[in-house]
């Protein structure tokens, strides 16, 4: 093996340690991935919207944030954003399951619509988008207030095409808040080819029209995003605004367990772009810098499918919550 010329992770200030734990919650949020997949095919759950090749965007940003005051508002591919922000295994499971004991909504939503109050990722909704000016408006609150945070939301880019984007990407400019916009660029809004979706070359070039910087991100680069989002929330602190920022990858499944991708895209497109899974070069990447060894690897995937074992188990026969509950915490009580 070639000797490493330099430990990129050490020069943006991370230790060995955080960027295993890095990959190993990219792991994670694949390994729960597969199992949601498995379940479904089984009949035993009812949806899955999936994350896989997404991962490193999502991870890499949320651990350049302060998780213990900065919000998240993801969207629904964004396992890998709410796993590091604190959710567990087994709480998603309960999500995926429809269990009263799902954090996300007692089992009321579809998989993928993440809310946790105490670890701070608020609540989306099914029209995608409506997550950015709610977004915005807790930056605008954050600001009032003098309170030190920064709000981290994410959408996809067919939802930066929707009029909530731009209305909050305008707003959060005017009034300079810390909102960092973060477009999971995965090449397709369900069927829609990227190229049939924007005039411009890349969602970041919209950034200028309100007032902000923007970049386009390799989104298979775990480092890099977090070198990104870091450098956006730094500003946003400072009172220097919000910060748009493209993370660009390949979603490797179909849109959603109800679509079939083969009808609009190659067999041989999405293998081409399994090469550059991050899962696989995270890892490759980890041990030239001899962080990470085969053995280890192979310890952390043992633990893991442990815990999604374990996981799937406990929420399979965890119990559905009572049809009288149904109203609960919809209306004011």
């Amino acid at each position: 093996m070639a000797e490493v010329k330099e430990k990129r992770h050490e020069e943006l200030g991370l230790s060995d340690e955080q960027v295993l734990e890095m990959f190993r919650t990219m792991l994670l949020a694949r390994k729960i991935d597969e199992r949601m997949w498995l379940l479904n095919r089984a009949g035993k759950i009812p949806f899955v919207i999936s994350c896989q090749g997404q991962e490193a965007a999502q991870v890499g940003a949320a651990f350049a944030l302060d998780r213990e005051k900065d919000y998240a508002l993801p969207y629904y591919r964004d396992m890998g954003v709410v796993l590091a922000f604190g959710m567990t295994t087994k709480e998603l499971m309960l999500s995926a399951f429809a269990k009263a004991g799902d954090p996300n909504s007692g089992g009321r939503q579809m998989p993928g619509h993440f809310g946790q109050k105490k670890n701070r990722i608020v609540t989306g909704s099914s029209p995608v988008t409506t997550q950015v000016p709610h977004a915005v408006g807790i930056a605008l609150a954050g600001k009032m207030e003098k309170k030190d945070l920064v709000t981290f939301v994410t959408f996809g880019e067919g939802s930066s095409n929707q009029g909530d984007f731009h209305e909050g990407a305008n707003f959060a400019g005017v009034h300079k808040l810390p909102v960092i916009f973060m477009c999971e660029n995965n090449k397709y809004a369900i069927s829609i080819p990227v190229e049939k979706q924007l005039a411009c070359k890349n969602v970041s070039d919209r950034a200028i029209g309100y007032g902000m910087p923007g970049y386009t991100i390799d989104g298979n680069d775990p480092l890099a995003v977090y070198k990104a989002v870091k450098e956006a929330a730094d500003r946003g602190r400072r009172g220097e605004g919000p910060t748009l920022i493209e993370t660009v990858s390949y979603r490797l499944t179909a849109h959603s367990s109800d679509d079939d991708d083969r009808v609009y895209r190659d067999k041989e497109e999405v293998e081409e772009a399994k090469k550059k899974d991050s899962i696989i070069t995270f890892a490759a990447y980890l041990k030239e810098a001899g962080v990470l060894t085969e053995e280890f690897e192979k310890q952390m995937l043992d633990e893991i499918m442990h815990i999604v074992n374990e996981a799937t188990e406990y929420a399979e026969n965890a119990p559905y919550a009572a049809p009288e509950d149904a109203l609960k915490h919809v209306y004011a009580e």
